[in-house]
């Protein structure tokens, strides 16, 4: 059908390229940013389409959106186009990750031993968990399980935080959901650091790699995230408080970090996550602290999630890896629900059970960290972290509809009305 279309176009280009000298040959396929323009555009067209007709979360039109196009159905986004647009990927995540780190308040967390307790029992049951299932059920090498625990056990913080800004949720199950899925995330990228040291023990005999790398991704992600972190307050401190120009500073700088970040072969998600985090806590005469991202990031979360909706693997799915990601998902949500009804405190169980499915989302820094091991071992990563992608590509779907819920039915959402009490 498309070759009756194209090819009298075709042919009649290549006639008058005859005569006019300077048009180029016709094109065999759209140009990249054309086509990711076209993309984007009805990423935001699907989305829109969906939250309205069924009161989907703009997230989910987006991976919608880009599992469509991409190999696993119409094929437009191939993976010589991934390579391309990846970039602009990264920043996206990088910004979105840089204001989750933001909003990271380790103050609040020092001063409450529930939420403490909380956070600690969520990060050591959900790996536990995970580990325990891929190494013992689905029977995973010991590195393999670790790496599938490091990439899964987090909650994700850009999608809570998309989920939170479209809904105008507020309350304290908002709250906690944002501290929580940061947390985890936190200590996702430090177990992520520790594994890539054991799957390099266990593919290599360079013991080198096995030492230098981790130290190298940890330690330059801090080293650039502070650098960069202290050179944005010192710019932005000359400039006007909650000004357009130090919005500017802030994004600039963040691209900075990204590019900077890429040079060096330093995951970005880190880097990002940790200027984040380092902004929030150094800067103690409230520079930046009331400066946000323009409403223009949602583009870049149109951006992030058309990626990764093309690059999940659903042609690796087959019944048994289905049933196995459900399995990994079933025993991850029991252990964040565990870890929520264990840590006690003033917040009734209700709440805290809302919190447990609030913190479930499992979206892009998956993805982006089972990305950065199968980089390194092309010939192994793909296969032995199928498991994490699949769940990924599960938790993209069902990830912001329990978040959604969750904020709904504690009653803290400006879009929907909430009971008396909400939850209790």
């Amino acid at each position: 059908m498309v070759d009756l279309i194209v090819g009298p176009v075709r042919d009649a280009w290549a006639a008058l390229q005859g005569h006019l000298f300077f048009l180029p040959p016709f094109p065999s396929r759209l140009d990249t940013l054309a086509l990711l323009s076209l993309l984007l555009v009805t990423g935001l067209l699907v989305a829109e389409w969906l939250r309205a007709h069924w009161g989907w979360p703009r997230v989910l039109g987006y991976v919608v959106a880009g599992t469509v196009f991409g190999p696993p159905l119409l094929g437009w986004i191939n993976a010589d186009i991934l390579v391309q647009i990846r970039p602009m990927a990264d920043a996206a995540h990088g910004l979105l990750l840089l204001e989750a780190g933001r909003r990271l308040d380790l103050r609040w967390l020092a001063k409450n031993r529930d939420l403490l307790r909380g956070n600690v029992s969520d990060i050591v049951l959900s790996f536990l968990a995970i580990y325990f299932f891929a190494n013992l059920v689905v029977g995973l090498p010991p590195a393999w399980a670790a790496a599938t625990a490091a990439v899964t056990m987090a909650s994700a913080p850009a999608v809570v935080l998309l989920i939170i800004e479209e809904s105008r949720a507020q309350g304290q199950v908002t709250e906690r959901v944002i501290l929580y899925s940061s947390l985890s995330s936190a200590a996702s990228f430090v177990v992520f650091v520790v594994v890539l040291g054991i799957v390099h023990a266990q593919q290599s005999d360079n013991w080198a790699n096995t030492l230098i790398h981790p130290l190298w991704a940890g330690g330059g992600a801090c080293l650039i995230g502070w650098l960069i972190s202290r050179l944005a307050l010192l710019i932005a401190g000359v400039l006007p408080k909650r000004s357009l120009a130090q919005v500017f500073v802030l994004v600039a700088m963040a691209l900075l970090a990204v590019g900077v970040a890429r040079m060096l072969g330093v995951p970005v998600f880190l880097t990002l996550f940790l200027m984040g985090v380092i902004l929030s806590w150094r800067d103690e005469a409230k520079v930046l602290s009331y400066t946000s991202l323009p409403e223009g990031h949602w583009m870049l979360a149109i951006i992030l999630f058309v990626v990764v909706g093309a690059s999940l693997p659903w042609r690796d799915f087959t019944w048994l890896t289905g049933l196995q990601a459900l399995g990994l998902l079933l025993v991850r949500a029991l252990a964040k629900l565990l870890s929520l009804v264990l840590s006690g405190g003033s917040l009734p169980l209700g709440k805290r059970l809302l919190t447990g499915v609030g913190i479930q989302p499992l979206s892009a820094t998956a993805v982006f960290m089972a990305f950065e091991i199968a980089r390194l071992y092309p010939e192994i990563g793909p296969s032995a972290l199928a498991l994490a992608f699949l769940a990924a590509a599960i938790m993209d779907i069902a990830g912001p509809v329990l978040c959604r819920f969750a904020l709904n039915r504690a009653g803290e959402t400006a879009t929907e009305k909430a009971g008396p009490g909400g939850v209790i």
